[in-house]
């Protein structure tokens, strides 16, 4: 059976076979937020949405909570090769 996309992002994340766009780490550092917790949101979180339509790949929302366990963070990223996540941007989830 396929392993699948959150189990297969999760081990990106823990291997360290993942990156970040500028516009991610902008987006990191306006929002207050470290990557520990963007590696916390997306251990703790699941894939929420699922974009087919971009030129660039298929992109994944994952909605998830930072290390104080209750500010909620997105994360779009996706598969830029079998070797890696690209991880294109984050965001604090304001809005319930």
């Amino acid at each position: 059976m396929p392993r699948s996309n959150i189990s297969r992002i999760r081990e990106k994340i823990r291997f360290g076979q993942y990156d970040m766009t500028a516009h991610a780490m902008e987006e990191m550092a306006e929002e207050d937020l470290d990557i520990l917790d963007i590696e916390e949101a997306m251990f703790s979180g699941k894939i929420t949405r699922i974009e087919k339509d971009d030129p660039g790949g298929t992109k994944y929302v994952i909605e998830g909570v930072a290390k104080d366990g209750s500010t909620r963070i997105g994360i779009v990223g996706r598969f830029a090769s079998k070797e890696y996540f690209l991880i294109i941007t984050v965001y604090e989830i304001t809005a319930l």
